[in-house]
């Protein structure tokens, strides 16, 4: 989560060149590079049952394509602040959809833990320094109260889609190593973009690309469809889903810190207050298993 934060707040010089497709093509191009390798199937793993592969079709499909869009058109609908409270959800939602769907028993701890990230996470969103100049910006876009609607219930449809990456990546850990769940959503990715990356790229001039871009590139495409995806299942494997959903905080933490070193942002006062909470909500999630384990 501290790679996506960084990446996402680094993400911003790559928007300014590539469009939003073209840049998920080369993203998910990059990774498929990087992860051939991973394809292959383990001898001592058993080969994918159609259930199997229909889970990770939807694990790519809601947690790599479906959440992208839903969180930039969203966007385009509702203000910045409506946007960082429905998000500040996501820890709750995936602690819930665990219960449901995983069986996983949530503690009151842990839920105070989830409470503590998610009063973090909207605090955030409501002390950000450009807060006043997102709103006017996104009220001077928003026609009427249906637009509104519109991205907010599009948003809502980003958290249960990160939500759902989170369950359905905890039941494929079961069966399937780490770094070949990383290189097959990935290959769904990139499938699922394609057409729409190469209508992107078709009147892009890539001679505008200046070698620093490149470079960046390469370290987005690397953190956003390997470093992260695999850290993230490897750790699925013994944290239960409802728990880490808890660390989906350290994003709007690392976001920030790597706009304050890299792009000159500064944080106040009250968005320090906001990190601490959140914080307080990981330690909690965590202290819970050590608990647990002991007893």
């Amino acid at each position: 989560m501290g790679l996506v934060g960084s990446y996402v707040a680094l993400s911003k010089p790559l928007l300014a060149v590539f469009p939003v497709f073209l840049l998920a093509l080369l993203r998910f191009g990059i990774g498929g590079i990087a992860m051939s390798g991973w394809l292959r199937k383990p001898t001592a793993e058993a080969p994918l049952t159609r259930q199997t592969k229909w889970l990770l079709f939807l694990e790519s499909f809601l947690g790599n394509f479906l959440f992208s869009v839903c969180m930039l058109y969203g966007m385009r609908h509702t203000t910045a602040v409506a946007a960082g409270i429905i998000m500040s959800a996501i820890p709750a939602v995936v602690a819930t959809l665990s219960w449901l769907f995983l069986k996983e028993r949530v503690s009151w701890r842990s839920w105070m833990g989830i409470t503590c990230a998610a009063i973090g996470i909207a605090l955030y969103s409501l002390s950000k320094q450009e807060l006043s100049t997102h709103t006017s910006q996104a009220m001077n876009a928003i026609s009427d109260e249906n637009s509104v609607w519109l991205g907010n219930l599009l948003l809502t449809g980003a958290v249960l889609c990160e939500a759902a990456y989170a369950v359905i990546g905890k039941k494929l850990t079961d069966g399937i190593g780490p770094k070949r769940i990383s290189a097959l959503i990935n290959l769904y990715g990139l499938a699922l973009v394609f057409p729409l990356g190469i209508w992107a790229a078709w009147d892009f001039d890539f001679t505008q690309v200046s070698p620093a871009i490149w470079g960046l590139l390469v370290f987005y495409g690397l953190a956003a469809s390997v470093w992260t995806v695999w850290l993230w299942m490897t750790g699925l494997n013994t944290v239960p889903a409802s728990q880490a959903g808890v660390f989906t905080v350290m994003l709007p933490v690392s976001a920030a810190i790597t706009g304050m070193v890299f792009l000159g942002e500064s944080m106040s006062a009250m968005q320090l207050l906001a990190f601490a909470i959140a914080l307080v909500g990981v330690v909690l999630a965590t202290r819970t298993e050590k608990a647990t384990a002991v007893t």
